[in-house]
């Protein structure tokens, strides 16, 4: 099977859509493996590659881009609802 998934750098704990992704089925990555989505992942959008506990950094394309509003399951859809994006430090 094709990827549906890409994560940009390794140290990143998300995942971003090639396209949009049901609830229910697999999030493929590049090497086969996979995650089930617990929530649909509209396309570009970012899904948890593990469990992000509340108050947790989230990390993509190497660089903190905010941290966990609430904890993030496994395969959850990775937004405003649930990622706070304001700046640390301010």
């Amino acid at each position: 099977m094709n990827a549906n998934v890409i994560i940009i750098n390794k140290k990143d704990n998300v995942a971003v859509a090639l396209a949009d992704i049901k609830k229910g089925t697999q999030a493929i990555l590049a090497d086969g493996a996979f995650i089930e989505a617990v929530s649909d992942i509209p396309y570009s959008h970012k899904i948890a590659l593990a469990d992000i506990p509340r108050g947790t950094d989230i990390i993509k394309y190497g660089e903190l881009i905010g941290e966990a509003k609430i904890d993030i399951k496994k395969g959850e859809w990775v937004h405003t609802h649930n990622l706070d994006i304001e700046e640390k430090g301010k």
